[in-house]
């Protein structure tokens, strides 16, 4: 038998600690290593971004007690305060990231760049300083700059937490110098962007990038009267989100997207009804975070109305933010493949 919810019924209250407390790896990530990444031996950069990292790991907490002498007037040992691990979409970036922070000591911090953007929306930039300042190590998954305010609020945490003596790790699909590129041309953005660049040593990752690759062939759609019944063939003994897509997409807009991992806690398996097209970019940006959030767990998908391929414009697949686009639709693709053909995402 399903136990069945609605994620439009759920209205989540997470304190402070509780959203930093998940800041950690998501369960796809949460056993990986250095020695369980296979690099390519034909891309011999991926095996030399895994010495660079372990090397990179090794200076973490390595300066704890040297006290404000050393701080002030020691000799660093690394000039800058982050590795920033460049390269293209399914060459392991996430996962040599998440294996650094597993071999880091802590305290340390695991999440999206849009997930520390939504934590200062969510607490104040002076409390996230406040409360990451002690931390080890920092590490920024997905990389993206995606407007002047985001850019300016970013660069002055990597600042702070520098100088507060806190290791930086990121990834992304983009060189540090050349983020937000073909977005704003403003010269405070541009300035900000190499403000960010100055704090990594870049690590270029070689591989098929995904542009190249193209997104999998989403799923047909079911049929709003075949919905129920697979879900209970798909998902017995489990418990299910049930939701319009419609209402669902307008509760969204009431939960900040820092909770979104609170409001699907719990949930096996999501069934959505009648997806559609979004066509407004702020609710468009907020879905793109709920993807990220169900993949994080694996939450497989059952749907009817519009495929996947088709869930945003084409203005939008070809826009500023269509790195969010590809990689939201192709992690809903795999969910729904997962939910429906059985196809482990």
């Amino acid at each position: 038998m399903v136990q069945i919810e609605q994620l439009v019924a759920r209205t989540p209250a997470v304190s402070a600690d509780e959203i930093l407390k998940g800041f950690y790896p998501s369960p796809r990530f949460g056993e990986v290593s250095f020695k369980s990444y296979r690099p390519d031996p034909n891309q011999p950069s991926q095996a030399a971004a895994v010495k660079a990292l372990e090397a990179f790991g090794a200076t973490v907490g390595a300066g704890d007690g040297d006290g404000l002498f050393k701080r002030l007037f020691g000799k660093k040992v690394n000039s800058r305060a982050g590795i920033y691990l460049d390269g293209g979409f399914g060459v392991g970036k996430t996962h040599l990231l998440a294996s650094l922070w597993h071999s880091a000591p802590g305290p340390k911090a695991f999440g999206t760049f849009v997930e520390y953007t939504n934590l200062v929306g969510a607490l104040s930039f002076r409390k996230i300083v406040e409360a990451l300042s002690s931390y080890k190590l920092v590490c920024i998954d997905e990389f993206e700059l995606d407007d002047p305010g985001d850019t300016v609020l970013m660069s002055r945490l990597m600042r702070e937490l520098s100088d507060a003596g806190v290791k930086l790790a990121a990834t992304s699909n983009t060189l540090p110098g050349s983020l937000g590129d073909g977005r704003f041309a403003a010269v405070d953005f541009q300035r900000e962007i190499q403000v960010l660049a100055d704090q990594f040593d870049v690590v270029r990752i070689d591989g098929e990038d995904f542009r190249h690759r193209g997104l999998p062939a989403a799923p047909a759609p079911l049929r709003n009267e075949d919905l129920k019944r697979q879900m209970h063939a798909e998902f017995d003994g489990q418990t299910v989100a049930m939701d319009e897509f419609r209402g669902l997409i307008d509760h969204l807009a009431g939960v900040h997207p820092s909770r979104y991992r609170k409001l699907i806690a719990g949930i096996d398996a999501v069934v959505w009804r009648n997806v559609e097209t979004i066509t407004e970019q702020a609710v468009a940006l907020r879905f793109v975070v709920l993807a990220d959030r169900l993949y994080d767990k694996d939450v497989p998908i059952l749907a009817s109305g519009v495929p996947f391929d088709k869930l945003f414009t084409e203005e939008m697949m070809t826009g500023g933010y269509m790195k969010k686009y590809f990689r939201a639709v192709s992690r809903l693709t795999a969910l729904a493949r997962e939910g429906q053909n059985h196809e482990p995402s």
